[in-house]
């Protein structure tokens, strides 16, 4: 599962304009990870320009370009939320925001030059809290821990169905094809994607 849901992040930054490197091809179980193997992707975007601000906090596809680099951990846990409860008793959500963990994955960009933007530390998650205060609350805690910014498991899949063409043969991607498909044979309708608050918001900041 872990390899579908990377996946599905390797594509959207692909699909950005981003380029993607993963730093482990295996699953560590049965022992603490090191240093590289906390991170899951580290995303480098060509096209940033100097001088850009920072991007917002709920990262969308409009706020991309405002990244220059970035180390991504992917949770996959699409059965819970992330509610401030499970932020406090799961500190293995933030092993990629140890102090030795950023400074190790540093040398896999290139050196910095004046002017350059910060390393952005990205936290992929199914969803937080709808209700408040568990909304803020959540919010609040990934900041103090660290993270930069977070982007959806559902804000990702609308953005690459978005991009989706039904004609197009995506044989080189097993997820690009899989959702080809499912569009071509009208197993997702646009009535669907709307259950989907992101695309309203998104088309908010649009």
């Amino acid at each position: 599962m872990a390899a579908i849901d990377e996946g599905i992040v390797r594509e959207y930054f692909e699909q950005n304009g981003f380029l993607v490197r993963q730093l482990r091809k295996y699953q560590v179980q049965a022992r603490r990870k090191t240093s590289t193997e906390e991170v899951d992707l580290l995303v480098f975007n060509p096209a940033w320009q100097p001088g850009a601000r920072r991007p917002d906090f709920f990262l969308f596809s409009n706020e991309l370009p405002f990244i220059q680099k970035a180390v991504v951990a992917v949770k996959g846990w699409h059965t819970g939320v992330f509610t401030p409860n499970m932020l406090k008793n799961s500190p293995d959500i933030f092993g990629f925001l140890e102090e030795n963990v950023l400074k190790n994955v540093t040398r896999f960009f290139p050196a910095p030059a004046p002017g350059e933007g910060d390393l952005t530390k990205v936290l992929v998650l199914p969803s937080l809290p709808t209700a408040e205060p568990f909304r803020s609350q959540s919010i609040a805690l990934l900041k103090e821990r660290g993270v930069d910014a977070i982007i959806s498991f559902r804000s990702m899949l609308l953005d690459l169905l978005d991009k989706i063409e039904v004609n197009q043969n995506y044989t080189k991607s097993d997820t690009l094809q899989v959702m080809r498909l499912m569009k071509n044979y009208d197993l997702l309708k646009d009535t669907q994607l709307d259950m989907f608050p992101e695309r309203a918001l998104r088309r908010a900041k649009e």
